[in-house]
């Protein structure tokens, strides 16, 4: 197997860290070999941040290059844009489509671009977008839009089921372990 590459995008505080633990726990559990990035960014500050997982039967660095990610998982819909040029031809855009505006449309200086989705798709993206956020708060809690997206990715992403459910098992919690399943389900019926 050649190796894949997944990215993880979004805005600094939005959970890629939890995301990016049980992709890992994920791919280690399907018997690959897989190096994970630390959070690039502003991460603390609400800036932007990217995550790289990167698997396969040998791997030496977690960095994806422009053009070389399988999959992009993006928590904002900004981001998912933002980072487009690192998705293969033929790759697959999971995004949120949670809008958080950043410091330009705040300050007046820009105004947030409409219709992005629809934008990508037009320049033949493969775009799988669903309200993470609404979704993760009908689990019980926003902060569960990190394991929302990752079942909203888990069809892409082709490992089995239990794989999955292991890995969300052995990243998260127990005492939010429940809440963190209803959001794997939903956003995998979101599909």
């Amino acid at each position: 197997m050649n190796s894949k590459n997944i990215m993880i995008v979004g805005v600094g505080g939005q959970g890629s860290l939890l995301a990016s633990r049980i992709l890992g726990n994920a791919v280690m559990l399907e018997g690959y070999d897989v190096k994970v990035s630390e959070v690039h960014g502003m991460s603390q500050r609400g800036g932007s941040v990217v995550t790289y997982v990167k698997f396969g039967e040998s791997v030496a660095s977690p960095v994806i290059c422009k053009g070389e990610a399988d999959i992009i998982m993006s928590f904002e819909l900004l981001e998912a844009a933002r980072w487009l040029p690192y998705l293969k031809t033929d790759g697959v855009l999971i995004t949120n489509t949670q809008q958080i505006n950043p410091m330009p449309v705040v300050t007046g200086a820009a105004e947030y671009p409409e219709n992005l989705v629809e934008k990508m798709r037009e320049k033949g993206v493969n775009v799988i977008a669903a309200d993470a956020l609404s979704i993760a708060r009908e689990a019980g809690s926003e902060k569960a839009v990190n394991v929302a997206l990752i079942g909203l990715m888990s069809h892409a992403l082709g490992f089995d089921r239990a794989t999955l459910v292991k890995a969300i098992e052995m990243s998260v919690p127990e005492k939010f372990l429940e809440l963190n399943m209803k959001a794997f389900e939903l956003g995998e019926a979101a599909k």
